[in-house]
């Protein structure tokens, strides 16, 4: 019974999907794969499931509502991090999903109710996760750009000692840049190119939010305005070699604790292997005494 009721209610919720898909005129799957493919460049396919997700967030942020200083936060993490989504149907992607998990609680209940609180877990978790996904973007784009901000102060102090040209100065460090510095570089150098090159700096800044890129830019800003500015980024290299070599350490201290599992994994192996002989032994030699 409790088997053609869930294939009943499984049945019957795709057909009021579909029916009602049909009557909101909701794009087909193919066309919402195509789009998030286009606006998703770079990264991951996107499959029939997020084309879904994204359908059903997308009308669900339609009776959103988000405060303003909130949703201009979002909306500038959302823009740094190159999901390009409004604020509500980003949230609105974040309750879908959880909501969806949700459901699973009804035939948990029915059939192994134990499961209920690891499902409604499990729909927090994901809730949350979703939430931060941008910020998460950000946080991991601002460390590999200043994981590279060492070299490309140095780069900047040999290219002062020939030119004063800021513009050309960042097309010459874009072509061995990283792939997160690349594009940040890009798009400051088109901004550049088509407007103010000191308001194009600060915007660079402001996308990403690191206090040690704010030094760079507070630099090359005064290079712009005739300082001279190499005595500047030379002190400024020296500081971000001592913070490079503290990162270094740090990173070196973790080591140990990142291998103390496995060598924990490597020491249970020799105990499952030495147990495994004497047992064999010891009943080896009960055998021969009965």
């Amino acid at each position: 019974m409790i088997l053609i009721i869930l294939c009943f209610g499984t049945l019957f919720g795709f057909g009021a999907f579909f029916l009602l898909a049909g009557l909101l005129r909701l794009p087909t799957s193919a066309s919402t794969k195509a789009v998030l493919t286009v606006t998703n460049r770079g990264r991951r396919r996107k499959g029939s499931l997020d084309a879904l997700l994204f359908d059903m967030a997308a009308k669900l942020s339609e009776v959103m509502r988000i405060d303003g200083y909130k949703r201009r936060k979002l909306e500038a993490q959302l823009k740094s991090a190159g999901l390009h989504m409004t604020p509500e149907t980003y949230l609105a992607k974040a309750w879908v999903k959880g909501g969806l998990i949700a459901l699973l609680m009804i035939p948990a209940l029915l059939i192994f109710p134990i499961l209920a609180p690891v499902i409604l877990f499990l729909v927090v978790a994901v809730f949350f996760k979703e939430q931060k996904q941008a910020e998460e973007i950000v946080q991991k784009k601002r460390e590999e750009i200043e994981y590279e901000l060492p070299r490309f102060v140095n780069t900047i102090v040999q290219e002062l000692k020939s030119s004063r040209d800021v513009l050309n100065i960042l097309k010459a460090y874009q072509r061995s840049a990283g792939e997160d510095m690349k594009r940040e570089l890009e798009i400051t150098i088109a901004d550049m190119a088509s407007g103010n090159e000191e308001t194009a700096l600060t915007r660079f800044e402001s996308r990403i939010g690191s206090t040690m890129l704010s030094d760079v830019i507070r630099g090359l800003i005064s290079v712009k305005r005739g300082d001279n500015g190499i005595v500047y980024f030379q002190m400024l290299s020296m500081t971000l070699k001592q913070l490079e070599l503290q990162r270094l350490k740090l990173e070196a201290m973790k080591q140990p604790g990142k291998m103390r599992k496995y060598s924990f994994m490597l020491l249970g192996c020799f105990l499952l292997m030495y147990l495994g002989v004497l047992g064999y032994v010891v009943l080896e030699a009960f055998g021969k005494m009965f």
